[in-house]
């Protein structure tokens, strides 16, 4: 477990570039069961949580090359179980998405509990449900045991919940079943319909994508393809707050202006000076206010991951900002730590949260106990008074690609300790 040692108050400045989306990193190397011929990414994210799932394809039988490179080859030409690894299954939610194309190559699947960020709280019963409409039996197991012997086939189906996940394990499955799939209520998020764009790629025919009715023609065969993955717009914002709650001026490249809009659009509200222009997202010095009333909402809503940097840089802003994230309760418990660094905070409920700022920050030890908040937190460590220590860095590391790196680049005085 490492630790990291910030000192804060110290202007930042230069350039970074992000890379892959990490929210379609993992759909799309579940995607590489589907097919027995090669699969190449380029713009992968080095990442922990897509070490994870090549080392979950590769128990299952897959050869992975690349791992911690930009650039994954992965070809699934045999698929030796039904059942990826336990130990690696409880550190990646996103394990999940094995569960469709198991059942397609396979027709079984055996899945023990997701880990991740609050797995207690966060149920698989939309995956389990497009998979069961599409022919596949729950084996009443301790675990999530499901088979379709005689494969699978195209359904009709209404998520009760606009998952992101969720739809993508309908999509998963729907390219591989036999006839025509009809998801309606699905997720509409950037990294959904790059999934449907690369499953075009391999053969199925997907339109719709980015919008609630995703009609999927499945192929009896899936063939390899080559895909470059868009850069991550969540991680693209978040510099964009280090350098606003830091004072600094950054420039962020990679993200597309599309993806980047929703999360502009709250920065500009609080008067953070930020462009998008020849693909550079700039945040120049400037002297934020409090943001009103910002909600969570599907896409193109404000992105319930970001709900924690806001945060911090609303306790940098003058006046009041009302955080209120409707999708989930535990993302605002564990900012409850920038009270001891002096913030004003008051938690109203497990889902929403006022914010009076500016307020000087003290640096204190932090606990990262889950990858947004742990981005969050070293953010206002990076714009609090004196050093903080926060542990464990790898949390954070999940979904940060090159992190120490970075901040050094910029200017932070941090170091990496164990």
């Amino acid at each position: 477990m490492s630790t990291l040692l910030i000192e804060g108050q110290h202007r930042l400045s230069g350039r970074i570039e992000v890379e892959g989306n990490k929210n379609a990193a993992l759909p799309l190397l579940a995607a590489c069961l589907l097919t027995d011929e090669e699969c190449v990414f380029t713009n992968m994210p080095r990442i922990g949580d897509v070490q994870v799932m090549a080392q979950l394809l590769a128990d299952l039988g897959a050869e992975v090359d690349g791992i911690g490179t930009n650039t994954l080859r992965v070809r699934c030409a045999r698929v030796v179980t039904d059942e990826p690894q336990p130990g690696l299954v409880g550190k990646l939610r996103g394990a999940v998405l094995l569960l469709g194309p198991l059942l397609a190559r396979r027709g079984r699947a055996r899945l023990a509990a997701p880990g991740g960020d609050f797995p207690t709280r966060r149920t698989i019963a939309t995956h389990l449900q497009a998979l069961v409409a599409m022919g596949a039996r729950d084996l009443g197991e301790p675990k999530h045991a499901l088979e379709a012997p005689d494969g699978l086939f195209g359904a009709s189906m209404y998520l009760e919940e606009a998952s992101v996940t969720g739809t993508e394990t309908a999509v998963l499955a729907a390219a591989a079943a036999r006839g025509t799939t009809e998801i309606r209520h699905a997720a509409c998020e950037p990294h959904v319909a790059e999934l449907c764009r690369f499953l075009c790629k391999m053969g199925a025919g997907v339109s719709g994508e980015g919008t609630p009715t995703i009609r999927v023609e499945g192929a009896s065969r899936l063939r390899g393809a080559t895909h470059r993955l868009d850069g991550d717009y969540i991680e693209a914002g978040s510099w964009a707050v280090v350098g606003a709650v830091t004072g600094s001026d950054l420039e962020i490249a990679g993200a597309r202006a599309e993806d980047i809009e929703v999360v502009a659009a709250v920065l500009q509200r609080m008067q953070v000076r930020c462009t998008f222009e020849d693909g550079l997202l700039r945040v120049e010095h400037s002297s934020p206010v409090g943001g009103g009333r910002i909600t969570t909402g599907l896409w193109p809503g404000f992105p319930s991951d970001f709900v924690s940097l806001v945060t911090v840089l609303a306790t940098q802003a003058r006046g009041r900002t009302l955080l209120h994230d409707w999708m989930y309760e535990l993302r605002l418990f564990a900012l409850e730590q920038l009270s001891a660094m002096s913030a004003d905070l008051f938690l109203c409920d497990p889902h929403r949260i006022i914010v009076t700022g500016p307020t000087r920050l003290r640096g204190r030890v932090l606990d990262s106990r889950d990858l947004r908040s742990g981005m969050a937190l070293i953010a206002a460590a990076l714009a609090a008074d004196g050093e903080s220590r926060l542990a464990p860095l790898e949390t954070v590391e999940r979904g940060y690609a090159r992190l120490v790196e970075h901040l050094k680049a910029l200017g932070a005085q941090v170091e990496r300790q164990g």
